[in-house]
């Protein structure tokens, strides 16, 4: 597994693939490496021909320079998973790289209106701008490729499939089921921020998912109805301090006048669980999208040798 800093040394390797014929496969990472993002790496691996992982803490998408300090960084510990895991090439530039004038701001930056506007938009200002921003530069340094995102971070995936249709860049985005523990708990890179009463308050969130999806399987289709049930769910847990808890149409993120056509609804909700915000979301039909094959997802991910 060849290890990279260099833009131009990550873009010569991945074009002399596909000039030998190969398909390019992208999983994009901040680092801290967990089972989730090994689920990408072996979905690359198995639809692509050469995988690519980029490991960078991007500074663009933190609103809070105390937050991006936090942020663990893992980077020995992750080149070790991605090598497991069938990576061809680590792409881990230094900030310097990615961004020359910094800690001036870049004078180039990139932005999705719309779907980038409420939700986490609103909670963290400017943050899909930065997701938006250093996105578009591993795509121009990757070149035509398949790019590999979990579904977890659901408004993120909708902000890149945005960016890329709009400007007709050369990636095929690919959605890839959210990876769980066996309580429902979504897995991410800041659950290791939690105490351990914090971790098992944590799986409040997926539980209030489950009585989102239970509200519109009795028949509920009134948005308010569904983020009542979410809500209420929720509310048993004291140390989760809920934010949003809302079901919106899938491709534009707003709030549906009606919720009939349920293959078209995601439910998204996201809290403060002591020192940390989480996020999570479903489909209102578990079958309607790939969040049918977490479970799937999840057992074959736990076969894999456990890392760390």
């Amino acid at each position: 597994m060849d290890v990279l800093e260099s833009a131009g040394g990550c873009r010569d390797a991945l074009g002399r693939a596909r000039a030998a014929g190969r398909t390019v496969g992208l999983v994009p990472t901040m680092g801290a490496l967990h089972d989730g993002h090994v689920s990408l790496i072996a979905r690359a691996r198995a639809e692509c021909d050469m995988v690519a992982v980029s490991i960078f803490v991007n500074p663009l998408q933190f609103g809070d320079p105390e937050d991006m300090a936090r942020y663990p960084r893992t980077l020995e510990r992750d080149l070790f998973v991605c090598a497991e895991a069938g990576a061809d090439v680590v792409f881990a530039p230094t900030v310097a790289e990615m961004y020359p004038s910094w800690p001036t701001l870049p004078a180039t930056t990139v932005s999705v209106r719309g779907v980038s506007d409420r939700w986490e938009g609103a909670a963290r200002p400017g943050h899909f701008d930065g997701v938006a921003t250093v996105v578009s530069k591993l795509f121009a340094v990757a070149g035509p490729c398949r790019a590999y995102f979990g579904l977890k971070d659901f408004q993120q995936l909708a902000v890149v499939r945005r960016m890329v249709s709009d400007l007709c860049m050369p990636v095929e985005v690919v959605g890839c089921p959210i990876v769980r523990e066996a309580d429902g708990l979504a897995l991410s890179s800041r659950n290791a921020r939690l105490s351990g009463a914090e971790r098992q308050a944590a799986t409040a969130l997926s539980r209030a998912l489950a009585a989102g999806r239970a509200a519109l399987a009795a028949g509920a289709r009134s948005g308010d109805d569904v983020a009542r049930a979410m809500r209420a769910a929720a509310a048993d847990e004291p140390l989760v301090q809920l934010d949003y808890a809302v079901a919106v149409d899938a491709a534009s993120l707003e709030e549906p006048g009606d919720l009939c056509d349920l293959s078209s609804l995601r439910l998204l909700i996201a809290a403060q669980v002591g020192p940390v915000r989480l996020i999570d979301n479903s489909a209102a039909l578990l079958g309607a999208d790939a969040d049918a094959a977490t479970a799937t997802a999840t057992r074959e991910v736990r076969q894999l040798e456990r890392i760390g």
